[in-house]
């Protein structure tokens, strides 16, 4: 889709949804370790002779054939399937929602249950087809706690991090859904690439800031790169920050997968404004900390987003300046017309001056394609995404979709 391309109210497709998930569920096997799974495990009474075998065999059946349901087990004896019924789960959480844009871009409104005294949370993850890859959108929050000027989901307060498990389950509910694994088949309607994997990449982009969630992100990452499981590459998880500098650090030792900076400005005092995090991490310990990260080259570059913001960061002059902040580091530049969402006061830069932005940073010798804006009709791209538990009201969507009918024309 070019800037050019009219924006329509989107049509929505009814699906399928899955079954509620129970109120107080049992402790899921997702996104454990495989020495947290042999401990679960161990204490339920299995043998010690046994809990590798077993580790294995179910670590198979989880991620490499995605199944959802321990009686699928075929090669595990009953007994020891009526024990883990009995005391664990791998469901899946529930889909409230699922939107298909005009593009086919995919959200997913997805409910997770009460974790201790809290309840439940909703999320939202989006699925984007591309020919010869599709890339998957992932949250590490619920809601956010940066309250970046530009950007929806920031103004959705923090309700808790999200676990290990429950980054993982947006991973597979989402190869599930687009018939991913084996012996599945995908639901009508579906766009995904021509061929090989419709899930090829992830981005860390959804809702939340990642490194904010360390812990849980880490041990997602590691278990959906593994190479008896999920058996993504590394070169294809790319998680973005909006800067919080330390864990930058611990990011390259420790998970070392692909890095992506929203970075929006190139002086201390706009970025203080756009992201806020700035004030904490200003923009020279953080191009140190992407100085210092593990493995650069130009076939391992750093990816800067840069959202377009008409008349705040749109100037040759900010090119100029960008070009200079980035000096010596491999890096590609992604420039992200600005999606608009009910109540922002920012516009999206003119389309010929994203171009002529773009072909300054170019004529430096930087890669800065203008990122494609997609599924902006069901508020699923970059900055929109957003709960059920905050999303628009009925008046609000339509005054939305006035403004993009306003802004785009009509079909």
């Amino acid at each position: 889709m070019s800037a050019t391309d009219v924006m329509t109210p989107s049509k929505l497709k009814p699906m399928p949804v899955s079954q509620p998930v129970e109120l107080a569920p049992k402790p899921s096997l997702i996104g454990l370790t495989r020495e947290e799974m042999g401990a679960a495990l161990k204490e339920k009474g299995v043998a010690d002779k046994q809990i590798k075998m077993r580790v294995s065999q179910l670590w198979n059946w989880i991620y490499v054939r995605g199944v959802s349901d321990f009686d699928a087990m075929v090669n595990v004896s009953k007994d020891m399937r009526e024990m883990l019924k009995t005391h664990f789960t791998i469901a899946r959480p529930e889909i409230v929602e699922e939107q298909v844009s005009n593009d086919g871009t995919r959200k997913w409104l997805l409910r997770f249950p009460p974790r201790g005294a809290g309840r439940p949370v909703e999320i939202e993850a989006v699925y984007i087809p591309e020919e010869g890859r599709g890339t998957l959108c992932i949250s590490s929050q619920v809601g956010c706690s940066l309250t970046c000027s530009f950007c929806h989901t920031g103004t959705q307060r923090l309700v808790r991090n999200l676990t290990a498990e429950e980054i993982l389950s947006q991973l597979l509910l989402a190869r599930d859904r687009l018939g991913d694994f084996p012996d599945r088949e995908a639901p009508q309607g579906t766009v995904m690439p021509a061929e090989g994997r419709k899930v090829s990449n992830i981005v860390m982009m959804g809702m939340g800031e990642p490194l904010y969630n360390f812990d849980s992100v880490k041990t997602a990452l590691l278990i959906a790169s593994d190479g008896d499981g999920l058996s993504l590459s590394k070169r294809r998880i790319t998680l973005s920050t909006s800067g919080v500098v330390p864990e930058i650090y611990r990011t390259g030792d420790e998970i070392g997968v692909m890095l992506a900076i929203s970075l929006h400005a190139v002086r201390d005092d706009l970025r203080d404004m756009l992201v806020p995090i700035n004030k904490k991490y200003p923009l020279k310990e953080l191009m140190d900390a992407c100085r210092a990260y593990p493995g650069l080259s130009n076939a391992r570059r750093i990816t800067f987003e840069y959202v377009m913001l008409k008349g705040v960061n749109d100037s040759l002059e900010d090119a100029k300046g960008l070009i200079q902040l980035l000096k010596g580091v491999p890096a590609k530049i992604n420039l992200i017309p600005f999606n608009p969402w009910p109540g922002t006061n920012y516009q999206c830069s003119d389309w010929e001056q994203i171009e002529k932005f773009a072909d300054f940073i170019n004529s430096a010798g930087y890669a800065s394609p203008i990122r494609t804006p997609r599924g902006r009709d069901i508020l699923a791209a970059c900055g929109q995404l957003k709960s059920e538990s905050e999303r628009m009201r009925k008046t609000e969507r339509l005054a939305f979709e006035a403004m993009m009918i306003a802004n785009h024309g009509e079909d």
